[in-house]
């Protein structure tokens, strides 16, 4: 099959390392019905937007968690601490996804909820403690987000009735919320879908970020929490688009 889309092509590379965590070059040009210097240059794309890693050959998957926990750490951590207010008196059953932000916020969660999650930190975080529920999601271990995903996961969330769905993204703008790879962007549907309530979590980066995955229209979403990095224009967009924005401080105290 010839993929002479570049969007398309891109994303059928990135499926494909999702899949088997690692993509030939000279295979994909192949299958793909393009030359290997298409490839190539798509996987250099890829690489630079952080979806790949560049190996001999072709490409493995992307960005380690812990490095993306790093990245924007003080950002992430604000937004974390503001979508901590965010959370209402109703919302009793908290549904978290695998991203490194909604990580961060798993640490401060208050006291007497149930917590649905398929990302192994959030589990991690909340499984010792004594005033939450867990309710954890199996599914197909993926290394690169620390979740489960897949056709279980999937269907274990169609079982579940879930006040608020705290997702994140790697990208969001006026076209939509995205994500890097097929199996998290389904995991993300699902919880939205399931639930009473979106909230989403962006450090301000994911504003001008790039992604394949569109899994949520951004007027579906009830809460943004950003933080104070984000431009002007960006926060307008938002405010536009979605029912309420917060801005969270840089600030710790």
């Amino acid at each position: 099959m010839r993929y002479t889309q570049a969007p398309e092509r891109r994303r059928e590379l990135l499926r494909q390392v999702d899949d088997a965590g690692y993509v030939s070059s000279t295979e994909a040009a192949a299958v793909l019905g393009v030359s290997e210097m298409t490839i190539r240059r798509d996987l250099r794309r890829l690489a630079a937007e952080g979806f790949v890693n560049r190996v001999a050959g072709g490409a493995s998957r992307g960005i380690p968690f812990e490095q993306r926990r790093d990245a924007a750490a003080a950002e992430k951590a604000a937004v974390a601490r503001a979508a901590v207010d965010v959370l209402g008196a109703d919302d009793a059953v908290v549904a978290l996804d695998a991203g490194t932000t909604v990580a961060a916020l798993a640490p401060l969660l208050p006291g007497g909820l149930t917590v649905v999650t398929h990302s192994a930190p959030v589990m991690d975080a909340c499984a010792g403690r004594d005033d939450i529920e867990l309710i954890a999601l199996g599914g197909a271990y993926h290394r690169p987000t620390r979740s489960f995903t897949g056709p279980i996961t999937r269907t274990s969330l169609d079982d579940l009735a879930v006040d608020v769905a705290v997702l994140s993204a790697t990208a969001a703008g006026a076209s939509g919320v995205y994500s890097a790879n097929a199996s998290d962007a389904d995991t993300k549907r699902a919880m939205a879908r399931v639930a009473g309530r979106i909230v989403l979590l962006l450090d301000h980066g994911k504003l001008d970020g790039r992604a394949p995955m569109r899994f949520l229209d951004l007027a579906a979403v009830d809460v943004v929490v950003t933080d104070a990095g984000a431009r002007a224009e960006q926060v307008a967009l938002l405010r536009r688009t979605c029912r309420s924005v917060v801005v969270a401080s840089l600030d710790r105290a």
